[in-house]
């Protein structure tokens, strides 16, 4: 059977299409995303009616792209996008008036779960600590002998501290010590020391994606890689750190559409690397969406 799944995300939009087997595994199809940015059209803590428009403009886009691709088993959610607003009743009924979508909005620890969840279909680990880092939160998981132990989500994202902190592209060094500041009182009681010393710490969502990405090219890491250092992703910091030159042409050579929020996710993934003294960052290809195919869609099958 083919299923669509749609994530609302503060930063982006993302549709993916699983073929699933009666056995409960799952292929992906076909992955799209639109970079919506809803993140930047909240005002007083309410989702704007522009930024409603484009989430309606968004989810027809992928409804235009499903009807084509023939698959009208389609699940829909939303996370901080539509959680951490005020007006979320009121925005969830006009897109969903908009679209025709029944949407979910998962709380903060389903979110967390869900992640951590999609991530373990793919890697076999027994101990350790997840993160999603999102548009508008970050997602902490913590896990034991291959069971969840806490799932929490911090209200901190790399497109809400850009919209907070920065006022030109690339952030000055007033700038940086301001969303560092940020990031610890969101994560306060969260990111409270190492775990285990050297844990791994497992990462989806797009910062994580294209840290992995700028480590490659700048460490000069195989391609098939999933791994990042702790050496490695210092590396990484202090290139981009170095000069708004050298980071803005290197994140426009490997990753473009992040380039206001490349430096902003890479504060909050390094503060996670060093308050739990992780010994490596682990990016999986799986995440939310598969997490929520999988616990959401095929044990309701």
């Amino acid at each position: 059977m083919k299923q669509a799944v749609i994530d609302i995300g503060s930063n982006s939009m993302r549709l993916s299409v699983y073929e699933t087997t009666e056995t409960g595994t799952f292929t992906i199809l076909f992955k799209d995303k639109i970079m919506a940015g809803l993140a930047g059209y909240v005002e007083e803590g309410a989702l704007s009616p522009e930024g409603i428009t484009r989430a309606i403009l968004g989810l027809r886009s992928f409804r235009g792209t499903l009807r084509a691709l023939n698959i009208p088993q389609v699940a829909v959610f939303a996370t901080a996008s539509l959680r951490n607003i005020r007006n979320t009743a009121q925005a969830v009924a006009e897109i969903q008036r908009g679209t025709g979508f029944a949407i979910e909005v998962l709380s903060g620890e389903e979110e967390a779960r869900l992640g951590y969840a999609g991530a373990m279909e793919e890697l076999a680990l027994s101990e350790g600590l997840f993160v999603d880092i999102g548009g508008a939160s970050t997602e902490v998981v913590r896990f034991a002998h291959g069971q969840l132990v806490s799932a929490v989500s911090c209200p901190v994202g790399s497109l809400k501290l850009y919209r907070d902190w920065v006022k030109k592209i690339l952030p000055n060094q007033q700038a940086v010590e301001s969303m560092k500041k940020a990031i610890r009182q969101a994560t306060r009681g969260v990111v409270k020391g190492p775990v285990r010393q050297g844990l791994p710490l497992v990462c989806v969502g797009g910062t994580a994606r294209a840290a992995l990405k700028l480590a490659k090219r700048v460490c000069h890491l195989p391609e098939d890689t999933n791994r990042v250092s702790v050496g490695q992703l210092e590396q990484v910091s202090a290139l981009l750190c170095s000069s708004h030159k050298a980071a803005a042409d290197l994140i426009l050579k490997v990753e473009p559409e992040r380039i206001h929020t490349m430096i902003p996710g890479l504060l909050i993934l390094r503060h996670m690397v060093e308050g739990f003294g992780a010994g490596e960052m682990i990016v999986s290809k799986y995440g939310v969406r598969e997490g929520y195919l999988c616990q959401k869609i095929r044990k309701a099958s």
